[in-house]
C-alpha cells in the first residue's frame, strides 16, 4: 500500500470518526413552534440543542441572496457559473456540467424546490470565491440575526461536523426571511417550476398535505436525520415550526402536522371533503 493511499485512508477514518462522534452528541431530537406575529415560543423541546441543519442551511444562502437582490448587488437575470466544485455536489443538483451557467432566479428556485446543491455553491462562489469564505459570511449574518448557536461552513448543508444549528436558531432564520423579504418569501410556496423545458417538482410534502402551509424548507442527511422548517397561517394566525432529527420523512411531517393542529386547528388536505 502506497504512503499516499495510507494517508488517504487515515483521513477518511478520521472524518468518519468525527462525524460519528458529532452525531452521537446530537442524538436528541428537537422541535419548536413559534408565533410569527409576536415571536412567542408556543412549544419547544431541546430548542438550543446543536444539531446538523442539513439543507435547512440553504435558508441562509437564500437570505444572503435576497439581501443582495434588495441592495442591487445582484439581479434576477444575472448569470452564475457552475464550477467543477459545484457540479460535484450530489445528490440534488441541476447537473448541467461544469462551466455552464444558471440565472440567479434559477438558482433561487433550484434551492427552494429541488434543494439543488450546485445552485447553492454557485451563489457562494459568486459572492465569496469559495464555500469556506462564504460560510464565514453566513455565520456572521446568523449571529447578527440572533442565531447565537449556529456555525455555517458550506452553503448547501452537506455533511460537516462543524456546521451546526438549533431549532430555535432555525425558527429565528425563518422569521427573519419572512420579515425582511416579504415578497421574496412567497417563493418558498413554489412546489414546481419549468426549467429549460423540464417540469421539476419539489418534495416538501407539507405544502401538499396541510391547508395553510406556504413553505419553507426540508433537509436530510444520514447524520442530521430528517429536518423541516414550516410556515403556515389560518384565521389571522401565523406560525413557524421546526422539526430536527426525525427518523423518517413521515415521522417528521406527522410531528409538524400535530403541532400545526394544536396551534392553528387546521386539517390535512386529504381530510377535506
Amino acid at each position: 500500500m502506497s504512503l499516499r493511499l495510507s494517508l488517504a485512508l487515515v483521513r477518511a477514518a478520521l472524518s468518519f470518526s468525527l462525524l460519528f462522534s458529532a452525531h452521537a452528541a446530537f442524538a436528541d431530537r428537537a422541535h419548536l413552534m413559534l408565533d410569527a406575529q409576536t415571536g412567542k415560543v408556543l412549544e419547544a423541546e431541546n430548542p438550543d440543542q446543536q444539531n446538523f441543519p442539513a439543507s435547512l442551511t440553504k435558508m441562509m444562502t437564500l437570505y444572503l441572496t435576497f439581501e443582495a437582490l434588495q441592495k442591487g448587488a445582484l439581479k434576477w437575470d444575472d448569470k452564475l457559473v457552475l464550477s467543477a466544485n459545484a457540479e460535484s455536489k450530489d445528490p440534488f443538483k441541476y447537473a448541467l456540467g461544469a462551466g455552464k451557467t444558471i440565472t440567479v432566479k434559477e438558482a433561487v428556485l433550484g434551492m427552494i424546490v429541488l434543494s439543488a446543491n450546485d445552485a447553492a455553491v454557485a451563489v457562494a462562489e459568486h459572492f465569496s470565491g469559495s464555500e469556506a469564505d462564504f460560510g464565514k459570511v453566513m455565520t456572521q449574518k446568523a449571529h447578527a440575526l440572533g442565531m447565537t448557536n449556529t456555525v455555517f461552513t458550506n452553503p448547501a448543508g452537506l455533511p460537516d461536523p462543524e456546521q451546526v444549528s438549533t431549532a430555535k436558531d432555525m425558527a429565528t432564520l425563518g422569521l427573519a426571511l419572512m420579515r425582511d423579504f416579504p415578497e421574496d418569501f412567497k417563493l418558498f410556496a413554489t412546489r414546481k417550476f419549468v426549467f429549460r423545458g423540464m417540469k421539476l417538482h419539489g418534495h416538501n410534502r407539507m405544502m401538499a398535505s396541510y391547508t395553510g402551509v406556504d413553505g419553507i424548507k426540508t433537509g436530510y442527511t444520514q447524520a442530521a436525520g430528517y429536518n423541516l422548517v414550516t410556515s403556515a397561517s389560518k384565521n389571522g394566525k401565523r406560525v413557524i415550526g421546526v422539526v430536527i432529527g426525525a427518523k423518517s420523512a413521515t415521522e417528521r411531517d406527522q410531528q409538524m402536522t400535530d403541532m400545526l393542529n394544536r396551534y392553528l386547528g387546521g386539517e390535512t388536505k386529504s381530510a377535506k371533503k
